[in-house]
């Protein structure tokens, strides 16, 4: 898809989710036949003229000023994520990108060893395109039981957290919400793929996972970005049962496009007692055979 159709379609599906009571304009009720606000509403609200927005929208002009992309976002009241994807999407309208294989993306050895400093608090690091790069023991413990902890170790074999949450039951069981999991998937990787339209594997994933989940279909043409950050979620763990852990993304200080994420639960509570006892049974799971346990 291009640059032009992104960023046409970005400002289409925004300006449909906007009623016009949301901003201050009347509502004509049954007389009112599109979605949302028209095309000449929001151009007014955005103090450009109606030609020049709806040339915009539909793909036939791309010079539009940094100024010009803030009274648009300003009029579809983005918030900050928004505005910068809005910003990305004209960005790369203006040029024509060439898919691309980005190199292949790893952990450095202070990334790893803050990983395994970080003892029983579960802990990964994420790629640009949701790759898991690396996890420490709980880590994996919590997000993905289920699989060889060595996955990790081969690029080709990695697992990708957008693909383990749409498509493997056992992530899917693990969030009580499992819709505002995907959500936060999904908008998060609507962002990054604004900022890098030439980035062929994540096409290809974006590709893969709309054939394949008809729900991120759906959210995928919602539009909707936001960038990782904080968010809190019941888990239901098939080892320790519930427990409720705060998922806290930390940009790596060596690569802006690389996620360390921590789950963190509230000291002395029922969730933290459940992650000891994970820890207790992991370690205990990962044990040679014939050592003894020492109490």
């Amino acid at each position: 898809m291009t640059g032009q159709r992104e960023l046409g379609d970005f400002l289409q599906t925004r300006r449909a989710q906007l009623r016009p009571e949301d901003v201050g304009l009347p509502d004509y009720g049954d007389r009112r036949r599109v979605p949302g606000l028209r095309r000449e509403e929001l151009a007014l609200l955005a103090g450009v003229s109606s030609s020049y927005y709806t040339r915009l929208e539909q793909g036939q002009s791309v010079g539009a000023s940094p100024e010009v992309l803030d009274a648009i976002g300003r009029a579809l009241h983005l918030d900050g994520a928004g505005l910068r994807h809005l910003h990305d999407l004209a960005g790369s309208a203006r040029r024509r990108p060439v898919l691309h294989h980005p190199p292949v993306e790893s952990v450095d050895a202070a990334t790893a060893t803050m990983l395994e400093a970080l003892g029983d608090v579960p802990a990964l690091v994420s790629g640009r395109r949701s790759d898991v790069l690396a996890w420490n023991r709980m880590g994996h413990a919590l997000f993905a039981s289920h699989l060889d902890p060595a996955d990790t170790e081969d690029p080709a074999d990695r697992p990708n957290l957008a693909r383990l949450v749409f498509l493997d039951p056992h992530t899917r069981a693990l969030y009580a919400d499992w819709p505002s999991k995907a959500r936060a998937v999904v908008e998060n990787l609507r962002m990054t793929a604004g900022r890098h339209p030439d980035d062929a594997l994540l096409t290809s994933l974006v590709g893969e996972l709309t054939m394949r989940s008809p729900e991120f279909a759906a959210m995928w043409a919602d539009h909707r970005v936001s960038p990782c950050g904080s968010a809190t979620y019941e888990m239901h763990h098939p080892l320790v049962g519930s427990l409720t852990v705060t998922q806290q993304s930390l940009r790596s200080p060596q690569d802006e496009e690389r996620h360390i994420v921590l789950a963190i639960t509230p000291p002395g509570s029922p969730s933290q007692a459940a992650l000891h006892l994970l820890a207790r049974t992991t370690a205990r799971s990962s044990r040679p055979k014939g050592s003894a346990e020492h109490v």
